[in-house]
């Protein structure tokens, strides 16, 4: 197995201006979501799907999910979106991983799904929404 060389061409500050810039990205648009509450009407558009059908989208319940992520409130953030909050424990432990490679100096790249990896998450994306909008999946629903 060839292991990476770390890149000693580039100083740790510079390397580390990804994961930085995208982790600042993220602050802002979770401080964002956190200081203007999307429980309370007017202040983000509709999803289109519920309304013009009346259905949950996987993503209805995002914005409630990153506002109670903002607050600290895990167990609401889990109610009001399950794959969310599995979206934002993946991206924390890339960007984990990212900075922990860009510190030593090891390429950085993300991780490669395959398609498999794709149709497995739409399966699963498809059948939250379908049980979510079943009576059965009541507890689902933001």
């Amino acid at each position: 197995m060839v292991r990476p060389r770390p890149d000693a061409s580039r100083g740790p500050l510079r390397r580390l201006a990804a994961p930085a810039g995208t982790l600042a990205a993220v602050a802002a648009a979770f401080t964002w979501v956190g200081t203007v509450d999307p429980n309370e009407p007017g202040h983000y558009p509709v999803c289109p799907l519920r309304h013009l059908t009346g259905l949950l989208c996987p993503a209805c319940g995002g914005l409630r999910s990153a506002h109670a992520v903002a607050h600290g409130d895990l167990l609401a953030a889990l109610a009001a979106n399950a794959p969310a909050m599995a979206g934002y424990a993946a991206f924390a432990l890339f960007w984990l991983v990212w900075v922990a490679r860009a510190v030593r100096g090891l390429p950085t790249a993300g991780p490669r799904p395959r398609a498999a990896h794709w149709w497995a998450l739409g399966g699963l994306l498809l059948v939250f929404t379908l049980v979510r909008n079943l009576p059965l999946g009541a507890g689902l629903r933001p």
